[in-house]
């Protein structure tokens, strides 16, 4: 996820936390094995990762091998954390599973919330409200991003800040309930900060995080935003295919609004990629520490 679109999240999750059919599925799945999968099967299979809080699937189906071969050294190395630089999950998760982790994290956290927060409903939304109007004023001028990438986060910005306009960030059972789930989830990933998700590598890393975002997302669809329902209910259609090239169309409702995204997709080897991803992940890989990295060949794409 964006520089610009994270922060308007983790805040508006921090401002809960602190402040607060069973199908056959291999009857559903064997059209799709039956042909390759294109730009709007691929598509599907990154939200059902989402759904399933499959991290690992999702960074290694992202983009082409040699690319996450090239990541995950980039991990070890300290100078990359994609993907959860796609997520809702930004540079300060280290931080924060530290902060949640810690043996007095839950009276810590609820001291702060019954002092700064409990019963403060308009002053919180209209935080919710400022941050969501600079988010999106930022989100229109500034910032590297493709023009279906500004049109599609602006529609998210509003969305998120008519959530946090409405959410019950300032009850404090919720918030007692909310921080309880997120200090033991965070503590059942064994983070306690930047050098351990190095140690421990990125599969393994993300593996270990699944569960925590799939927490997150529960706690958050306690306060009424429902992640998972929007990706469960996405539309997604194909706009146009030329050659090795295509562009879907997503739609969605998050916290009752509509949203629609324009994914550009290329195909690499076969394999439909969102094109914005990949540039995103591109950009992460610092080829200039990966030569540096002891014994490793850097694959070419």
């Amino acid at each position: 996820m964006p520089m610009s679109l994270r922060p308007l999240v983790v805040v508006l999750c921090v401002l809960a936390i602190v402040a607060g059919c069973e199908r056959d599925r291999l009857s559903a799945r064997m059209p799709r094995l039956l042909t390759p999968p294109g730009p709007v099967d691929m598509v599907e299979r990154r939200l059902e990762e989402l759904r399933e809080n499959d991290l690992v699937g999702f960074a290694r189906r992202a983009v082409p091998p040699a690319l996450y071969a090239e990541l995950d050294t980039a991990w070890a190395l300290g100078s990359s954390r994609w993907p959860l630089t796609e997520l809702p999950l930004d540079e300060r998760l280290p931080g924060l599973l530290a902060a949640l982790s810690e043996p007095q994290a839950e009276r810590t956290l609820s001291a702060s919330y019954r002092r700064e927060f409990a019963g403060a409903h308009a002053e919180l939304r209209s935080a919710a409200g400022t941050l969501g109007t600079l988010s999106g004023r930022y989100l229109r001028s500034e910032g590297d991003y493709s023009a279906n990438e500004r049109a599609h986060y602006v529609q998210l910005v509003d969305a998120l800040t008519h959530w946090g306009q409405r959410a019950p960030l300032g009850e404090p059972v919720r918030a007692r309930q909310a921080i309880a789930r997120l200090t033991g989830a965070a503590r059942r990933t064994g983070f306690d900060g930047e050098a351990a998700l190095s140690d421990a590598g990125m599969r393994t890393s993300l593996k270990r995080l699944g569960p925590f975002f799939g927490e997150l997302k529960q706690v958050l669809t306690g306060y009424g935003l429902d992640f998972d329902h929007a990706f469960a209910t996405a539309r997604i259609e194909l706009v146009r295919q030329q050659g090795d090239h295509a562009q879907v169309r997503v739609r969605y409702a998050l916290a009752g609004r509509p949203v629609e995204a324009r994914l550009d997709m290329e195909r690499l080897d076969g394999h439909w990629y969102l094109s914005d991803v990949l540039r995103h992940a591109r950009a992460q890989r610092r080829p200039e520490l990966l030569a540096k990295a002891p014994g490793q060949a850097l694959p070419g794409e």
